[in-house]
């Protein structure tokens, strides 16, 4: 995995750790206002190091801020779940358009889907996959993919080989009613009785419609 400060660590009081979706970086929340928050994002599962967070943000590290939350999306609500001990411990939990069953029929991406998606990985199959983020096929120019297709497909198998042994319990989930990637339904029906939902009109890639981080939380 990798880690980058996106507003260069301003010495602020309140952190928001965001884990990012799978093949995407920052361009993805470039819009985003930082207000009073320092704003790390994690992204790239095609790697993972157990000791990755406590590295990271080791307890001095954490100690001046007040206020920790943690804002994951798509593929990194499933993630988060390999660091359930020190991701509990933050202050409130957000996940958009994300499970903690990503790979599943009932409650995330059905099998079949991820696994053809693996399987015949090429730039027609990203391209259409990128489009299906938008509304309607239209692509916000602002968000770059830089990785290669070999690049994006090791993640892929990274993710699919994920050894999860417990769930990070979530305060909040925002779903998309349109999100062509991970069904609407799918989500609802794994969060319903489990944590607070928040449904938006907006596709698998919903951050234009908020305006700041704070928005999210």
């Amino acid at each position: 995995m990798k880690s980058l400060w996106l507003n260069e660590k301003n010495e602020n009081n309140k952190l928001i750790l965001f884990m990012n979706g799978w093949a995407m970086n920052e361009t993805a929340v470039s819009n985003l206002q930082f207000k009073d928050y320092d704003v790390l994002m994690v992204n790239d599962y095609s790697s993972i190091e157990p000791d990755f967070f406590s590295n990271l943000l080791n307890d001095e590290a954490l100690k001046k801020y007040s206020q920790k939350y943690l804002v994951c999306w798509s593929m990194g609500v499933y993630a988060a779940n390999l660091y359930c001990d020190f991701l509990s411990k933050f202050d409130k939990k957000i996940a958009i358009n994300g499970t903690t069953k990503i790979i599943d029929d009932e409650f995330g991406i059905p099998k079949r889907i991820y696994k053809v998606t693996v399987k015949f990985l090429n730039e027609d199959s990203c391209d259409k996959f990128i489009k299906n983020m938008f509304d309607n096929g239209k692509i916000n120019p602002n968000i770059k993919i830089t990785k290669s297709l070999d690049e994006l497909k090791n993640e892929l198998i990274s993710i699919q080989n994920f050894k999860i042994e417990k769930e990070l319990a979530f305060d909040k989930a925002i779903i998309s009613l349109e999100d062509r990637i991970i069904p609407s339904k799918n989500q609802i029906a794994f969060w319903e009785n489990k944590t607070e939902i928040q449904t938006i009109n907006s596709t698998h890639c919903p951050f234009e419609c908020f305006k700041s981080w704070d928005e999210l939380l």
